[in-house]
Order: C-alpha cells, then sequence, then structure tokens
C-alpha cells in the first residue's frame, strides 16, 4: 500500500519532531476525499478528488489517467502535495485526483468525453481559490484544455486561474511544460557542487516529460548517461548515450528500445553502478526486494514517491543520499503556481524572470534541506519533511486550528 510509506516516514520525522497527538492528528487528516464514478459510452470508471491540506492555500495538484489509479495512492499523492508546495515556500496545500483508466486503449473523442465527464463530476470542489489541478502521469495540456472549457461552460464564465498547465493558447505558460526537469537539474547541479563531483555518470529510468527534459539537458551540458528506459524496456551504453537521437528514435517507434544500443530491464537498469540514478518514472521503484542491489552513490526522486520508506532507510544507512521527491520535482508545482498567477492577474511574466525566480527558488530549498540534513544527521528525506511540516502547523497555528 502506498500509504503505508508516508505513515512510516512521518512517524520517523515527528519522533524527531517531538510532535503531539494533535499535532500528529493534524498532518494526518484529509480536509476532503470525493470519490464518483464517470459513465463514459457505456463504460464506469472509478475517479477521486482528494484534498489533504489547505492551511496555506488551495488544494494543489494533478489528475492523473491509469489503470493502478487507487484511493490510497491519491491520498499519498495529495499528501506528497501538501509536503511539496509547503516546502517550496507556495500559498497551496495538498491535492490529488485520478481516474481509473488506460488512456492508451481510448480513442481521443472518448479521451475528451472521460476529461469532460471528470469535470462534470468534481467541478463543485475546483476553483482558483478552492483546488486547481493540472496534469499528471497520462494527462496533457490538450486534456487540460477540455477540463477547462467544461469547467467554464458549467459555471457560466472565464476561469483561466481554476486549473494549471493548459494549451498557451488559453492561458498557459510555456515555462511549466519544462519546469519539472528544469527544477530537478537545478537540485542535481547544486548536489554536484556540494559533494565536489564533476565526471559522473547517469541512469534515466522513465523517459517522459520529466525524465527526457532532465537527461537531455545533462547531455547538452556534458554528462554521460549511460542508460535510459521506458515502460517497454531500457538500453545502454558503457561509452554514453546520444539522448538526442534516442529522443527521435523514441519519437518514430514509441520506445527507447528501438535505439541501437544494448537491450536491458527496468531492473537491470536500477540496479546498474552508476554515480547517480534519476527516478522518473512511477512509485515504489526501489523498495526492500531490490534495494541490497542498488549501486548507485545518489538517488534523485524526479517521481513520486519512487524510493519506498523501508528502502529509504537501508539506503541511508549504506550512505546513499536520496534526494526526495518533494525537493526535487517541486519545480513543475512552482511553474504552475507562475502559471496561476498569470490567470489570477493577467500579467504574462518573461520567461528570463520565471527561470530566475525557478532557480533561486529551488537554489534556496535545496541549501535548507541539505544544512538541515548535515546538522541534524538524517537523511535528505526526513530534513524536508520536518520543514514542511513545521509550516503547516505554523499556519494551522495561526489559524487557532492547534
Amino acid at each position: 500500500m502506498v500509504f503505508e510509506n508516508v505513515s512510516k516516514t512521518l512517524n520517523k520525522v515527528s519522533k524527531i519532531m517531538k510532535l503531539n497527538e494533535v499535532e500528529m492528528k493534524t498532518i494526518l487528516t484529509f480536509k476532503r476525499i470525493k470519490k464518483e464514478k464517470l459513465e463514459v459510452e457505456g463504460e464506469t470508471y472509478d475517479a477521486w478528488r482528494i484534498v489533504h491540506n489547505d492551511s496555506l492555500g488551495p488544494g494543489k495538484g494533478g489528475i492523473r489517467f491509469h489503470p493502478n489509479v487507487s484511493e490510497d495512492e491519491v491520498k499519498s499523492l495529495a499528501f506528497w502535495m501538501s509536503m511539496k508546495n509547503s516546502l517550496a515556500g507556495l500559498p497551496y496545500g495538498g491535492a490529488k485526483g485520478g481516474v481509473k483508466i488506460d488512456p492508451k486503449i481510448l480513442v481521443r473523442e472518448d479521451l475528451e468525453k472521460v476529461s469532460r465527464a471528470y469535470i462534470r463530476a468534481f467541478h463543485e470542489v475546483f476553483g482558483e481559490d478552492t483546488d486547481v489541478p493540472a496534469p499528471d502521469v497520462n494527462t496533457t495540456p490538450e486534456i487540460m484544455g477540455w477540463m477547462l472549457d467544461e469547467y467554464e461552460k458549467i459555471k457560466g464564465k472565464h476561469a483561466p486561474a481554476m486549473i494549471t498547465g493548459k494549451p498557451l493558447s488559453l492561458g498557459g505558460c510555456k515555462f511549466r511544460e519544462t519546469s519539472t526537469s528544469k527544477g530537478g537539474y537545478i537540485i542535481f547541479k547544486e548536489l554536484l557542487e556540494k559533494e565536489g563531483k564533476s565526471e559522473i555518470t547517469i541512469a534515466v529510468q522513465g523517459f517522459g516529460n520529466a525524465g527526457y527534459n532532465f537527461a537531455q539537458m545533462a547531455y547538452d551540458d556534458g554528462f554521460k548517461i549511460i542508460a535510459v528506459s521506458d515502460s517497454k524496456g531500457g538500453i545502454y551504453s558503457p561509452d554514453g548515450l546520444n539522448i538526442t537521437e534516442v529522443k527521435k528514435v523514441k519519437n518514430e517507434s514509441r520506445t527507447v528500445t528501438a535505439y541501437n544500443a544494448e537491450k536491458i530491464t527496468n531492473e537491470q537498469l536500477l540496479e546498474l553502478d552508476v554515480d547517480v540514478l534519476v527516478l522518473a518514472a512511477l512509485e515504489n521503484q526501489v523498495t526492500k526486494e531490490n534495494v541490497e542491489k542498488i549501486k548507485a552513490s545518489y538517488i534523485l526522486e524526479l517521481a513520486n514517491g519512487p524510493v519506498s520508506a523501508d528502502a529509504d532507510e537501508v539506503l541511508f544507512e549504506k550512505g546513499v543520499r536520496v534526494i526526495p521527491d518533494i525537493l526535487t520535482n517541486s519545480g513543475g508545482v512552482i511553474g504552475s503556481y507562475f502559471e496561476w498567477v498569470q490567470g489570477k492577474t493577467g500579467h504574462i511574466f518573461e520567461d528570463t524572470y520565471l527561470e530566475e525566480r525557478l532557480e533561486k527558488i529551488m537554489r534556496n530549498n535545496f541549501k535548507k534541506v541539505y544544512e538541515l540534513h548535515k546538522e541534524k544527521n538524517v537523511s535528505m528525506r526526513t530534513a524536508a519533511y520536518i520543514l514542511a511540516i513545521q509550516r503547516i502547523l505554523d499556519a494551522e497555528r495561526a489559524r487557532g486550528n492547534i
């Protein structure tokens, strides 16, 4: 169960923070758990929208379409969004949504019908000052555009700030498309600087938006990426892969495995002897079952929850530094924040300004987490959670709720 990871991590952090019973209950209580059934073309799909905590601001988090979506998973992701938004210093609570569906077997027309049905089911809880969705696994700017259109038709007014990750023509922010990977790459460079590293090898699990863009930036800067993978498998070259060419092959064949290199499985990629392992796929990729086989010195979590709580403890004991998801991939929600502000104010920011803002926020957050991790001799994940939870509790206390 994915939420077990949340509970285990929180229990460990609570002991260090010396949280009392009321504070623990506050952090573990969900503001809203809403489930609906979507009826589309004779099929029924389970769907959720969950808000964990909104003491810092409206709920914020993506909507995913995936056959393995469950309430347990969506709850965990909503909790992680609370932590991520708090750590980043954003005026947001944490939320997440999902539909239990395989979008890859749907034609475009049916995908649009599912997207619109989702908004019809949940429009009452959405709004720029209540809960703001965004893209996630298997959802795109096009889907966000359909959702915005359906919402505006229901409400009878324009509401560009009620959703982020939209097409540019509907008030989207081009910067948002690559902000997750850009933020992760900033963290990666900060890490190398702190650790005094330069000549390193990298393996990237996941070649979607975040994984590919991270790999491309690293490749362009001269780093050696020796392996990448997608859902169909991976490729390996000890001399380094040409990421630009790998992307071309992926675009043509829909998988990186068509590239001319040694074929490996996702499991084999995780166990490669590399300096940095970038996890940009799904949850629970490194668990107690395979953690002893991990040889990387550093793990960068671009995906949400790719390292289980049990594995995290083992890695810390082994001296493997895990840069946690709530820090590493927060560039995505920071990009969404920029788009949300534009939608609320009508002010369009220059890309150079957004680049500078993202870099400043990511570097400051890394510095806080890294210093606390060193000061208290705890994992970087534990340090990040301490900072995030403290900000939420401060807000709850200021509201008189605790």
